[in-house]
């Protein structure tokens, strides 16, 4: 069978790439590593029936580290294979496009949007339906590609040949600079505060060596790679 080429940062890849979501050596092994530090920053839920919206669910990588913090789990992302193994999962998911949540103003206490944002065309409009459908009082947790020479080298060039990440998944031209993501949430009322993230170095050279297949994420003050952001919604 034929292999069927996509363009760069073409949504299709991750059909494609449908039976790897779970499989913690596969092509997505980073971003099991990325769900385990979004989960630990999600706060537990602060009242019954709490709804924490995992915008760019993927595979519904998430889940198993918010399990337990009270929330109502829905996702939404704009692969139908991904909302169907998402849904095996445990997460209340539909297949939506980030640009148009379908969602009401003020429905979630929580959004997540793990490795979303460096995949969308418009961004102010992916981060301005973020904040409307965030309620005042909200939690915010986000983490991204930052637009930088030495980011699109490492995750993009070098990456694609360590098999870090599948090759085209990630269009470069669409990597975002924390300081106009920053901007973008002020809009919306939330306040981000940004950080890098890193592997741990032991962990990541063990992982290099095939002796295992999970690595914590550090954080760091350097953003100029893997950066992660938390803010609330001013008005709660």
């Amino acid at each position: 069978m034929a292999t069927v080429v996509r363009e760069r940062n073409d949504p299709r890849q991750y059909d494609d790439l449908a039976d790897e979501w779970w499989d913690p050596s596969g092509a997505f092994c980073a971003l099991h590593w990325l769900a385990a530090a979004r989960g630990a920053l999600v706060p537990p839920a602060a009242r019954p029936g709490a709804v924490l919206v995992d915008v760019g669910c993927g595979g519904g990588l998430t889940a198993p580290h918010v399990a337990g913090k009270g929330y109502h789990h829905v996702g939404l992302d704009i692969g139908a294979q991904a909302a169907r193994i998402a849904r095996d999962h445990g997460v209340v998911a539909v297949q939506a496009d980030a640009h148009r949540l379908p969602l009401a103003t003020g429905a979630a206490d929580v959004v997540v949007a793990g490795e979303i944002l460096e995949h969308v065309d418009d961004l102010d409009t992916v981060v301005a339906e973020i904040g409307r459908v965030l309620r005042p009082g909200g939690v915010l947790v986000i983490d991204t590609l930052a637009d930088t020479r030495v980011c699109k080298l490492l995750m993009v060039t070098i990456a694609e040949r360590a098999r870090v990440a599948p090759p085209g998944i990630h269009d470069p031209a669409l990597f975002v600079d924390p300081r106009r993501l920053v901007r973008l949430c002020a809009r919306s009322g939330i306040a981000l505060e940004v950080h890098g993230l890193r592997p741990a170095l032991g962990q990541g050279i063990a992982w290099l060596a095939g002796r295992r297949v999970d690595v914590a994420m550090r954080p760091t003050r350097f953003t100029n790679i893997v950066y992660q952001g938390v803010g609330v919604k001013a008005g709660g």
